[in-house]
């Protein structure tokens, strides 16, 4: 296995350790902001008019960001760390009916997002947002509505306020790969040109430099190549 750079790596474990802490983040959202709170359920936020989701959904597309940057970097074995070590920490700051509802949410639907994210993100890393979202929103709203609030009322909602943040989301990955694969095939496109040139800038300044009519003086001595 290659050895990756101290760039890549410290890159990496900012988002290890902003990946873990989405989740509490996510318990403290649900219950403190949004268009509407609920005496004893989620503060909701509309997805479509006249359709209201929890607004955890809010987080869900910083964590695939977060995800994504941290397979690229470090590899699924941190994907998974993150998921038990978020799923604790969870435990901890969460409201108690949020509880066990958060950590078997969380780890269960990443779990599942895991599984579908992880084979497709090298040949369609914006599908495999847009396929993972789904699948993991889906299993998450399932636990965590009715663990936490004993109904799966705003399951539709959740999940659709979900697929609107995966698209998001994927749109912008799949932007950003877009734009890297033109900056490397310019690049490339490049090379063979910068190539020439300068194999033809030294010819030339070799031939002027052996040429006794010419003596030591060469007009392209002073370029830089």
């Amino acid at each position: 296995m290659p050895l990756r750079s101290t760039k890549d790596y410290s890159v990496g474990i900012l988002y290890f350790i902003l990946f873990i802490l989405t989740i509490p983040a996510m318990n403290w959202v649900v219950m403190n902001v949004g268009t509407v709170c609920t005496a004893d359920g989620p503060c909701l936020i509309p997805v479509w008019p006249g359709i209201m989701a929890p607004s955890g959904v809010l987080m869900a597309g910083v964590a695939l960001v977060l995800r994504d940057g941290l397979q690229a970097k470090l590899g699924v074995r941190w994907s998974l760390y993150a998921i038990i070590i978020g799923a604790a920490l969870s435990a901890l700051f969460s409201e108690p009916s949020l509880v066990l509802a958060s950590v078997m949410a969380f780890f269960f639907s990443e779990l599942a997002d895991l599984v579908v994210y992880t084979p497709m993100r090298k040949k369609w890393p914006a599908w495999a947002i847009m396929a993972s979202g789904l699948v993991g929103s889906m299993v998450d709203s399932a636990i965590f509505l009715s663990l936490a609030f004993g109904s799966i009322e705003f399951i539709f909602g959740q999940v659709l306020g979900k697929f609107w943040m995966s698209l998001a989301v994927a749109l912008l990955i799949g932007y950003l790969h877009s734009r890297r694969a033109k900056a490397v095939q310019d690049e490339r496109a490049r090379r063979p040109r910068y190539f020439l040139l300068t194999s033809v800038l030294l010819m030339n300044r070799l031939l002027w430099r052996s040429n006794p009519i010419c003596g030591s003086f060469s007009p392209i001595d002073g370029l830089s190549i």
